[in-house]
């Protein structure tokens, strides 16, 4: 496989649109995923960045925060992290990744008082949602399967603890539901030892999220000079008369599998995404891998190329040819906003 260089100025000069179908950048995406998932998927690179180059730059064309906002070289990390996970950004209720873009802070100057002000630039960052988790971790292999997420209404029996230091739950479905009123949603996860674990929600649950919801829905009274707090996202629906929210069962579903990995390790990601069920602050994912040439490390905030580090007296790997990925080593090293669904 030829070496593919790429520097940060090339990055910067392209147009959000001409990121994806640069040919640098199709031959850097083929030739991550195909040393990463071919060989476990059967399917090729090149079809892979034809499907994935498609949806993103579908994903520019509808969402012009992302296309006008967003650093191109973030824009170019979260292509390529695509094909860093292996997951799509193909629409629809089950999608396993999407775009978003968030504001962070890169830099502080200080302030005519000597207060330190935070610099703050807009980042395009690909999110993997609990459905392309659960795929993900299954790849990684953290676990085998796991089942479809079960709706627990007032009819039904449930019963959920832990005995013996193994968690349990015994579920009888009652038909029919005629009161509609969701008291629990729990999935079956079996990991990777062949053990069973669960993963529950209860009413509080979903309505503490809900109050998280409407304190990040707040905005600043100018005139009364203070915050008033928002409406939660409209999924959880009203608060009954039991003070709990009658939450639409898609989204209670979406948000169970999300929390189900709230206390897994971290899973491997690249350095542009995020886990929806966990903020990952330690990367695994190495510089070269995004093919920048000189072997320079970039700062992903803000784009600068930092100095090649000084490592010794001993030449470099040659990974002219690519890379080895260890199964077993990667599975070993693996580990994970609220309101996307």
């Amino acid at each position: 496989m030829s070496k593919i260089n790429l520097t940060v100025e090339q990055i910067n000069d392209l147009q959000p649109q001409d990121i994806a179908t640069n040919d640098f950048v199709r031959d850097k995406f083929i030739q991550i995923y195909e040393a990463m998932w071919t060989p476990s998927t059967g399917v090729s690179g090149e079809a892979a960045y034809e499907r994935e180059s498609r949806n993103f730059n579908r994903i520019l064309a509808e969402k012009e925060d992302i296309r006008k906002s967003c650093t191109r070289f973030s824009l170019f990390t979260a292509f390529l992290d695509v094909a860093i996970s292996g997951l799509s950004l193909d629409a629809g209720t089950r999608a396993q990744a999407y775009l978003l873009s968030r504001s962070i802070a890169v830099d502080s100057d200080l302030d005519q008082q000597g207060n330190k002000k935070n610099r703050y630039e807009t980042q395009c960052v690909l999110t993997i949602s609990g459905y392309g988790e659960l795929l993900h971790r299954a790849r990684v292999g953290q676990i085998r399967h796991a089942d479809n997420p079960v709706i627990v209404y007032a009819e039904d029996e449930f019963e959920f603890g832990e005995r013996n230091g193994n968690k349990f739950v015994n579920y009888t479905c009652r038909l029919p539901h005629t009161s509609g009123n969701i008291v629990a949603c729990f999935m079956k996860i079996t990991r990777a030892d062949g053990s069973v674990d669960y993963a529950v929600m209860l009413p509080e649950d979903w309505s503490r999220l809900a109050g998280y919801s409407a304190r990040q829905n707040r905005k600043w009274d100018n005139q009364n000079r203070r915050w008033v707090e928002g409406a939660p996202n409209a999924l959880y629906g009203q608060r009954g008369q039991d003070n709990t929210f009658k939450i639409d069962t898609g989204f209670l579903i979406a948000k169970c599998i999300k929390h189900a990995f709230k206390s897994y390790p971290k899973a491997r990601v690249g350095r542009a995404t995020q886990l929806e069920s966990q903020q990952v602050e330690e990367m695994e994912i190495s510089d070269g891998i995004y093919g920048l040439e000189d072997g320079s490390s970039v700062n992903t905030s803000t784009g600068e190329i930092m100095p090649k580090q000084d490592t010794g007296f001993a030449p470099a790997p040659d990974t002219s040819n690519g890379v080895t990925i260890d199964p077993e080593a990667s599975a070993d090293n693996a580990g994970g906003n609220d309101d996307v669904f």
